[in-house]
């Protein structure tokens, strides 16, 4: 009877079956975590960039988290970066650089990001970038006088860069500078006609009064003593004349293990034999290095397939539509008088200017 009675209560008792845990909140673009991936991004960004300028953060426009496992998330970020004005062989560290005005004709760059984030530690398995120069239209709405950039390619730019290389080596005693590639460039007609150029260069094995008797046997020093630096150049050309020009070397510096010197900027670029007598190497005319065009996969990842970035990010932008499309449901809702609703989490705030 005892058995039966202690059945009929177990019978009875409630089932309680396991809940399963909700999912973490999604990530903001403003939140500290979003904002630290980002930041280790655009390091890694600027540590593979070759040419022009280091950039610098100025909005988070999405991100996504995909997780894989314990402690083990993939991460999909779309940045929005603005250039700065150190180059991007200057050791100056980013959070020193400063970011072109938008007068001064701003580069924007666009890039899609593909990161694992494994017990805290980030690294990244894919990156896409890409950038353009603001339109002169916009420019001249806030600055109706500034200059414009030139085109690299341009006569009176490759004419002022090579004045410059001429006259800053046949002052120097030091080592013959040759050019490694041109940075950016501008070109004023009114109240006077002025060229402004700023351009890369690297240290040779020549000294500038050997250059004189052999300018064709002047190599870029190798890589343990390499020696790079940039050069700004001012030609005035009206109403009168002038021509001033200023170098700067930065020293030996060891690039990180994964980024070999011959992948530097202009490096690639030194051909014997036709350098003019200012070092201007014509493999590098007409390059656009304001162009952030950066496509890196990580070799050692299995994540990292260029095809998967792309279609990753397709996905996680059909996923944002999807929750903008609930969201505007949500808010038909009737509300209380002097409800304020939450700022979305995604884009991002502004650190600078919209472009």
């Amino acid at each position: 009877m005892k058995a039966l009675v202690a059945l009929i209560l177990l019978v009875q008792l409630p089932i309680h079956k396991a809940v399963p845990a909700a999912p973490p909140a999604p990530l903001g673009c403003d939140d500290p975590e979003s904002e630290a991936a980002a930041e280790f991004a655009v390091n890694y960004i600027n540590g593979h960039s070759h040419h022009g300028y280091k950039f610098a953060l100025n909005r988070i426009e999405d991100i996504r988290v995909v997780p894989q496992g314990p402690n083990n998330d993939i991460m999909f970020l779309e940045l929005d970066l603005l250039e700065t004005t150190c180059p991007i062989l200057s050791p100056t560290p980013l959070e020193n650089c400063t970011v072109r005005s938008f007068a001064e004709h701003a580069v924007e760059g666009d890039c899609d990001v593909k990161l694992q984030k494994v017990d805290g530690i980030l690294s990244v398995l894919a990156s896409k970038c890409h950038s353009h120069a603001d339109s002169g239209e916009d420019i001249r709405k806030v600055c109706p006088d500034c200059p414009l950039l030139a085109s690299m390619n341009d006569t009176e730019v490759l004419e002022t860069v090579s004045a410059a290389l001429n006259d800053y080596n046949s002052k120097t005693t030091d080592s013959y500078l040759r050019l490694l590639e041109i940075g950016r460039a501008k070109i004023q007609y009114h109240p006077g006609h002025v060229v402004v150029t700023e351009f890369a260069v690297g240290a040779t094995n020549c000294s500038a009064q050997e250059a004189k008797a052999n300018v064709g046997a002047c190599q870029l020093l190798p890589e343990d003593q390499s020696n790079f630096g940039f050069c700004t150049a001012v030609m005035v050309k009206a109403p009168s004349q002038d021509l001033q020009v200023d170098c700067q070397l930065y020293g030996h510096q060891v690039p990180a293990p994964d980024i070999p010197l011959l992948s530097w900027p202009g490096v690639t670029y030194a051909h014997p034999g036709q350098d003019t007598s200012a070092g201007l190497a014509p493999s590098a005319v007409g390059v656009t290095n304001h162009n952030l065009g950066l496509f890196h996969n990580n070799p050692v990842a299995s994540e990292s397939s260029s095809s998967e970035i792309l279609r990753s990010m397709l996905s996680a932008k059909s996923v944002a539509k999807r929750a903008v499309a609930e969201a505007a449901q949500h808010d038909k809702v009737p509300r209380p008088v002097g409800f304020v609703p939450p700022p979305p989490p995604c884009p991002g705030r502004i650190r600078y200017f919209d472009i």
